[in-house]
């Protein structure tokens, strides 16, 4: 398989931009939707009908922690960016950083901007804002950094999963209304893709060194 050229380096970059700036638009779109339309139907019949499935409540609580709080913010991203420098991919580490930050960044100021409440049934601590959903947010923004810098079928097959289990978790918690993980989904891509866009080339020439050397 040959290199990829400058000229299709630049068309993945600018591909991922567009797509992150689309979804980050279709995000606040969304946003402004559940705001303006405080009883969204479709949320309301999630709310209940997610109680059927009570007994995956511990499997929940265990996302709830693993999505969140200081393991999300801390532990995650820094586990990425030991991993890449183990790989001797230094850029790697540094695009581990700056998405996780970055993605983190604009998932707050959509709550601060949006101010939704949570529903009033939630079983578990978190802080204000409820839309989009911080947790599904930072597992879409593991997803893609994983499918980035290592892009494989099997990357993105797990990574998918792992962004809808946890946006089924966070419901199934009653921390958040269905619709808040979807934004949290398109918020965590969409920040990802277009950060990942300005590390395109630095990334390809990385990882191209360090498969050369095995």
């Amino acid at each position: 398989m040959r290199a990829p050229t400058d000229d299709d380096l630049t068309t993945v970059a600018l591909q991922r931009l567009v797509v992150g700036v689309l979804l980050i638009a279709v995000t606040v779109w969304l946003g402004i939707q559940v705001v303006v339309e405080a009883d969204v139907n479709v949320d309301e019949w999630w709310n209940v009908f997610v109680d059927h499935f009570a007994f995956l409540d511990p499997a929940a609580l265990v996302m709830n922690f693993l999505g969140g709080g200081w393991f999300a913010t801390f532990v995650v991203p820094l586990g990425g960016v030991a991993l890449m420098l183990v790989l001797r991919r230094p850029r790697g580490a540094l695009f581990v950083v700056v998405a996780s930050v970055g993605s983190v960044a604009v998932v707050q100021l959509l709550k601060a901007v949006f101010g939704r409440a949570r529903p009033e049934d939630m079983i578990v601590s978190s802080d204000s804002g409820s839309f989009p959903s911080g947790h599904t947010g930072n597992a879409a923004t593991i997803a893609v950094i994983a499918v980035v810098l290592f892009p494989r079928i099997g990357v993105a097959i797990v990574g998918g999963a792992w962004v809808f289990a946890m946006a089924f978790s966070r419901t199934q918690v009653h921390a958040h209304w269905l619709s808040d993980t979807v934004g949290g989904a398109l918020v965590g891509i969409g920040a990802t893709l277009i950060i990942a866009a300005v590390f395109t080339r630095t990334l390809d020439r990385e990882g191209e060194r360090a498969r050369s050397l095995g």
